[in-house]
């Protein structure tokens, strides 16, 4: 008879075993992948949401949860440990084809452009698509080496309630207009020459790590939002 100490092992392999291993030396995997990042301080199902919409409209084969060691652009109070956030996600990702990682912790890279450069370096023959909202889109001219980096990989923007018209009529949408692909060719993405993008519409879920943190993580929204996830994977 297992102890109680031994039957948590075990359970919490049987709960990890359903996630890909990202092997931080990379392999030959030739799939189409969606890298998410950010902070998931903490994780809620709106990151779900945008993933599992990615993976129906682009044809994916797998998104990355990419937990970030630390976000530049974003204060360090109130930030909980790598651990605590990566753990805030594994829950949540329920498919098989959603891939929870610190891979960035890894491979000593907090800039997107930094982190893109050594996954491409690492995984070759993979075609990788960055993942974001309006709101972090409508901030890209923020980000380190931003031209650059959208040099490197195709972008799929999701609508995010506040920050869509600011962010597709806006000046980064103008300065890229002219490497925007159209809504009707948008599966074609992942297979694009950057620089590209394109935007993805769909539902809108706006809820928030802020908005959590404040709320104390109450059930009541996490309801809200696993209702929603629902209805995105049935469509």
């Amino acid at each position: 008879m297992k102890s109680s100490g031994q039957a948590r092992r075990v359970r919490k392999h049987i709960v990890a075993s359903h996630h890909d291993t990202i092997p931080i030396r990379g392999d030959r995997r030739a799939g189409r992948i969606g890298l998410l990042g950010g902070s998931f301080n903490p994780a809620h199902e709106g990151h779900i949401q945008i993933a599992l919409r990615a993976l129906h409209l682009l044809g994916l084969d797998q998104v990355w949860l990419m937990v970030s060691p630390g976000n530049p652009l974003k204060p360090s109070q109130g930030m909980a440990s790598l651990a605590t956030r990566l753990a805030s996600v594994e829950p949540l990702a329920t498919d098989r084809r959603l891939i929870p990682t610190d891979i960035e912790a890894s491979l000593g890279t907090r800039y997107a452009f930094d982190t893109i450069r050594a996954l491409k370096r690492r995984f070759p023959r993979a075609r990788f698509v960055w993942l974001m909202g309006t709101d972090v889109f409508a901030e890209l001219p923020r980000w380190y080496r931003w031209q650059a980096f959208l040099r490197q990989v195709p972008l799929a923007v999701m609508p995010r309630p506040g920050s869509n018209a600011a962010a597709l009529h806006g000046k980064i949408a103008g300065r890229l207009s002219h490497c925007r692909l159209p809504v009707g060719k948008i599966r074609q993405l992942p297979d694009k020459t950057p620089p590209v993008w394109a935007f993805l519409p769909g539902p809108q879920n706006g809820i928030s790590a802020t908005a959590l943190r404040r709320a104390g993580h109450t059930e009541s929204l996490f309801r809200t939002d696993r209702a929603a996830t629902r209805q995105e994977t049935r469509s």
